[in-house]
């Protein structure tokens, strides 16, 4: 049996093409592999590949968090200035609470590598015990989203959004999520630090 709480995780590709097989999905892959690296803990993965439709985006967000019982919900796509762009829309629908900062770091993240970054739309809200967070669409952003970029000596230059995903699961009611320090060390207050076991 781990010693760490498991966590139910959805993962949700919004993509037209790629629902429709017109080329092969790559947002669940990146994000699945990127949280096996960084999560000690015991993972249950749901994973949906769907269109860009305001309606299904909102009904699967609702499906994984009411009935599938996620702790954490990622999407990927659909969170550009394009009129088929509204993975924002649907998951402000469906938040309760709004988490700017997931967004506002993102972006910062993304400007050291691209101006086209201010484009980009991602929200993250709390609905009931579940945090959601719309990332980008490309692999290679996701992973410096999430991990936050890293100087030569492997020290980091600016957290990841993820850093901070742990103590916000939390502090809703969630499992107690840890991470890998290699990959991304996860921030909490001493007072909510776990006490590991003796021996």
């Amino acid at each position: 049996m781990s010693e760490h709480d498991p966590a139910i995780i959805g993962l949700v590709s919004v993509s037209d093409r790629a629902s429709s097989g017109v080329y092969k999905d790559e947002g669940l892959p990146a994000l699945r592999a990127w949280l096996e690296a960084a999560l000690l803990n015991p993972m249950r993965f749901e994973e949906r590949l769907i269109p860009d439709e305001r309606p299904v985006i909102e009904e699967t967000l609702r499906e994984l968090v009411d009935h599938r019982g996620c702790h954490l919900v990622l999407t990927t796509g659909g969170t550009g200035p394009a009129p088929r762009d509204v993975t924002p829309e649907a998951t402000l629908a469906v938040g309760d609470r709004l988490m700017p900062g997931f967004g506002e770091q993102m972006r910062q993240i993304s400007l050291k590598f691209v101006p086209t970054a201010i484009l980009s739309r991602q929200v993250a809200v709390i609905r009931g015990g579940a945090l959601v967070i719309n990332l980008p669409g490309q692999p290679k952003s996701i992973r410096e989203t999430l991990e936050g970029l890293k100087g030569a000596a492997g020290d980091t230059l600016v957290s990841g959004i993820f850093a901070a995903v742990p103590y916000c699961i939390d502090l809703i009611g969630g499992p107690y999520l840890e991470t890998r320090e290699e990959v991304v060390k996860a921030f909490r207050p001493k007072s909510a630090l776990r006490r590991k076991p003796e021996g």
